[in-house]
């Protein structure tokens, strides 16, 4: 037990306890000190801590994998994962939709600030700011995060805050390719790397997780906690009509499929006809990304194309150089895998879930599978040293 203690305090980063807004104004006053100006600055030192901790609190996997992304990013990395953390947390903590609208328009506005370099005395904000103002440092103006991956992801998460179903698995896919894809794009810019390969295969590794994220929420969407019972075992999603009625969100083209009634598994739980199948569905759609990532990995080791192209590589602010003449297509794929391999991290706890759900034939409501797992630390240490997963 002194091994598995003292492992898992190496994996997991330190963070404070909660760290009020009014702490941070008076700590900004208190110094005079810019809130972005350095690492070093209180205000942005707090800011930090409260991100840290605000993982700690309700993504712990995120908290746990902050230890593999390198060090000149794991500030960015802790302000877009806090960032999805309070997008998240949004239908927990609202009691009409039309309040919910207001704090959507809320981080809008905050990111806004941000990305012009005055950010309101909110700790994400704050440490956002400090973000953007480090890569430009560190980069000379060269590199630079988008805002509009940062505005994509709140239009995404309130589109579907009211507990409607997905039409459709693609739709499903979709929207974790603009919200849990988006997060792993933003990270790599922080590095900053603009990379069609690694971006390729943080597309699939996002959509596995906005799957599994979903599947998570099941639960909780169908038969809703009190407001503000969001944990850290809780997914990050929800619904800003839970606290009256369930909801079920599984695509509508995959409940047609396998049978499954919005109003049976309200009323039977796990035992409402075709559910297992549903779920067996979906699970397999986030293993299938889950695959393609890895085999991806194994054919640019090998030195092979990868199979299939990156379809949103001409999308908007995915913007690549001219590959260097000097070095070949094959190491240079590799080397930037391997600069990357820290922001492909939530595979390994996507994959132990994904295979806890299917020890348990595919049963979304069993307790089990809200458990922490103290595994995670040292699967993710040996899947960093060995560059797979």
């Amino acid at each position: 037990m002194t091994i598995l203690r003292r492992t898992w305090a190496a994996f997991t980063p330190r963070c404070a306890v909660d760290i009020s807004r009014t702490e941070i104004a008076q700590s900004a006053r208190a110094h005079n000190s810019a809130p972005f100006g350095t690492l070093a600055s209180p205000e942005v030192r707090v800011a930090r801590d409260y991100c840290a901790d605000l993982l700690r609190k309700y993504d712990v996997p995120a908290h746990t994998l902050l230890a593999f992304v390198p060090p000149p990013s794991q500030s960015a990395y802790l302000a877009i994962r806090a960032f999805n953390v309070e997008l998240a947390r949004i239908p927990d903590t609202v009691s009409t939709p039309t309040v919910g609208a207001m704090r959507y328009q809320f981080w809008r506005d905050n990111v806004n600030k941000a990305f012009a370099g005055t950010p309101p005395k909110q700790p994400v904000s704050i440490l956002l700011a400090y973000v953007l103002d480090d890569l430009q440092a560190r980069t000379d103006g060269t590199a630079k995060m988008s805002k509009n991956w940062f505005l994509r992801v709140i239009s995404t998460r309130e589109q579907y805050s009211d507990g409607r179903p997905y039409p459709s698995m693609e739709a499903l896919e979709k929207y974790a390719e603009n919200t849990y894809s988006t997060l792993l794009y933003l990270t790599l810019q922080s590095f900053p790397m603009a990379s069609v390969t690694a971006d390729h295969v943080a597309s699939h590794i996002g959509k596995a997780s906005g799957i599994v994220a979903i599947l998570r929420g099941l639960p909780l969407l169908a038969f809703p906690l009190p407001p503000n019972h969001h944990n850290a075992s809780s997914p990050l999603g929800g619904s800003l009509e839970r606290g009256k009625q369930g909801a079920v969100v599984l695509p509508l083209d995959v409940m047609a499929r396998t049978g499954v009634r919005e109003e049976d598994v309200l009323r039977q739980g796990a035992q409402a006809h075709g559910l297992k199948d549903a779920i067996f569905e979906v699970a397999t759609r986030a293993s299938d990304h889950l695959i393609t990532a890895r085999e991806m990995i194994k054919e640019i080791r090998k030195g092979q194309d990868i199979s299939h192209a990156f379809e949103h590589e001409d999308d908007a602010d995915h913007h690549y150089a001219s590959p260097n003449e000097s070095s070949s297509k094959g190491s240079r794929q590799q080397e930037e895998l391997g600069r990357a391999f820290g922001v492909f991290m939530p595979a390994i706890s996507n994959q132990m879930w994904l295979n806890k759900l299917q020890k348990l034939d595919f049963d979304v409501f069993a307790p089990a599978l809200r458990i922490r797992s103290w595994a995670l630390p040292f699967k993710a240490y040996l899947a960093n040293r060995r560059k797979s997963f």
